[in-house]
């Protein structure tokens, strides 16, 4: 992800504007942004809905059924048209880094939902356990619950990461030239008119390799338990 981002933004006085970012490489960040930052969000988020207290409790349901009951693309606008207006003008963000925000918080409801459901197979006994070695309540989750319940749910979060990968193709609508742009860029080329089953075929593949890598990770992680 590192050297993507460098060859796409250059170095010294040949920095190139995050708004003129595209290709593969633009596909690559996005993907990898939205699945670093989305885990940690939705880990906090899940916790933060078994929370006894009422005001993260709810914060947490809200924030994750709000999500959840609106399409990307809406995300993916609101993001857009939605952030700039909440920040001063020396602080608005470029369309890559709103594209960024609004992928990351779709995917971590949804990884929110799947660490909910890995904390709620771990056995009473084992909070029991972690209780009686004298654990708090952070050294327990760490330590005890929470690496139980991510494994039981590397397939489900690996398959939200997988639909993220393939999601970004939505970032189309805001005027960003990803993988999928530049497809239909070179179709819409006089000299490549009618050429658009190679286009899309090229695509698929790359979508089909960079999908199969990550499935090929999480057997492999699973192969580890």
């Amino acid at each position: 992800m590192l050297a993507s981002f460098v060859l796409l933004r250059g170095v010294g006085s040949s920095v190139v504007p995050m708004n003129l970012w595209g290709g593969l490489l633009l596909t690559l960040i996005l993907a990898a942004t939205a699945i670093g930052l989305s885990l940690p969000l939705g880990i906090v988020l899940a916790l933060g809905r078994r929370s006894a207290l009422p005001l993260v409790r709810w914060t947490s349901v809200a924030a994750i059924e709000c999500v959840r009951g609106l399409p990307l693309i809406t995300i993916l606008f609101m993001a857009s048209l939605i952030v700039p207006l909440a920040l001063p003008d020396a602080w608005r963000p470029d369309t890559v880094l709103r594209a960024m925000f609004g992928l990351t918080l779709f995917s971590a409801a949804y990884v929110a939902e799947d660490v909910r459901g890995g904390l709620n197979a771990v056995g009473a006994g084992q909070y029991d356990a972690a209780r009686a070695l004298g654990l708090g309540s952070v050294a327990m989750h760490r330590l005890v619950i929470l690496p139980q319940a991510l494994r039981a749910v590397v397939p489900a979060i690996v398959g939200q990461f997988i639909a993220l990968l393939k999601d970004t193709s939505l970032v189309l609508i805001l005027g960003l030239t990803e993988l999928f742009g530049v497809a239909r860029s070179v179709v819409n080329q006089p000299e490549h008119l009618g050429r658009f089953r190679e286009a899309l075929l090229f695509a698929a593949v790359v979508y089909f390799v960079l999908c199969g890598g990550l499935s090929r990770v999480s057997k492999a992680f699973e192969a580890t338990k």
